[in-house]
């Protein structure tokens, strides 16, 4: 338990630390090798023209920070159904994004996985999710509001073989899963922006899970954290590494995983404002083209537009950090 002697909870801060210098080291030989291997970064061709120099550039470091953040987490943890489950979401995720992320390489191309081929790995990852957490870990098929209101979503639940199967709540993760991998994919496009944003989202629900006595889940976040952080250190601009999809994909599925182990799922949408901002510009941007032949934005994601509008990628970077800390800050005051 978190705070207990049993558990003290400096070994949650001692966890960052040591992936945060795991990783930063690793990195090194890591960065050395995909340029040996000329394997690299393929742009948008029709991103800013400022991001061509980033063309080629090692990616996939995404498998660094979840590798540093595993075996902190194993080694440091307490083991538990919970902390297999929150592994299971942030590999899984992460193995798909790793599909897109050698598509890409392998082609030459920005665009890796089609959405239906990635709409199909994210269902059958949410199918699985759910039905371990609700009737392995024993996840109340529920939601919770700020100020204590509780919607069941287990009413359309029916039982095969014994298994419970809450296929409202089920569609409700899945709007989660798929919803929070994708936007922190679409958020990771400017050096630094995506990790930045998501040491911060998780470092909140790293103190949650601890006020939960969910010792597991506080570790697994603090070593993502620590990893972030080492990674950080390298990913900021100009950027030697970029986590590419394998990262992005698999640190968007670790944050829906724990909000659903932590039930702080409406929090989490709080929490994870930008990231929400950032893929409905892609939505509107789409829509809207789709339907009237007109842009809304300069460029979608939204942190592209204010690129066009002419601000510098590091002004952008840290105006979306404060951005998101005011998020993640008001969804947690909104918990606590």
């Amino acid at each position: 338990m978190i705070g207990s002697t049993s558990y003290p909870s400096a070994l949650v801060l001692v966890a960052a630390a040591i992936a945060a210098v795991v990783t930063g080291i690793a990195l090194v030989p890591y960065i050395r090798f995909m340029r040996r291997e000329h394997v690299g970064q393929q742009v948008r061709a029709d991103g800013p023209k400022r991001h061509l120099q980033k063309q080629g550039t090692p990616t996939m470091g995404g498998i660094v920070i979840l590798a540093v953040a595993l075996v902190v987490t194993l080694i440091m943890a307490p083991k538990t159904p919970y902390l297999g489950l929150a592994i299971f979401g942030m590999l899984t995720t992460g193995a798909l994004g790793s599909l897109d992320d050698i598509e890409s390489v392998a082609h030459g191309r920005s665009l890796g996985l089609t959405p239906s081929q990635k709409m199909v790995g994210l269902t059958l990852i949410c199918v699985i999710f759910t039905l371990v957490a609700v009737n392995v870990c024993g996840i109340a098929p529920t939601i919770r509001f700020p100020g204590g209101a509780v919607v069941n979503l287990g009413v359309l639940t029916t039982a095969i073989g014994g298994v419970q199967i809450p296929w409202l709540y089920m569609l409700f993760d899945f709007l989660l899963l798929a919803g929070f991998s994708n936007a922190v994919n679409l958020t990771d496009g400017l050096d630094g922006l995506a990790a930045g944003t998501v040491t911060v989202a998780l470092s909140a629900f790293s103190l949650i899970a601890a006020t939960q006595s969910k010792a597991d889940l506080a570790v697994l976040c603090a070593a993502l954290v620590g990893a972030c952080i080492g990674f950080l250190w390298h990913n900021c601009n100009p950027a030697a590494v970029f986590m590419g999809d394998t990262g992005s994909l698999a640190l968007g599925g670790a944050f829906a995983s724990v909000a659903i182990l932590t039930k702080t799922e409406i929090f989490s949408l709080i929490m994870g404002g930008l990231f929400i901002i950032e893929a409905v510009s892609v939505i509107i941007q789409v829509v809207s083209y789709k339907t009237t032949g007109k842009r809304v934005f300069l460029m979608a994601p939204l942190h592209h537009h204010f690129e066009k509008k002419g601000w510098p990628e590091q002004k952008v970077v840290v105006r979306f950090w404060i951005v998101s800390a005011a998020f993640v800050v008001l969804g947690a005051a909104l918990y606590f």
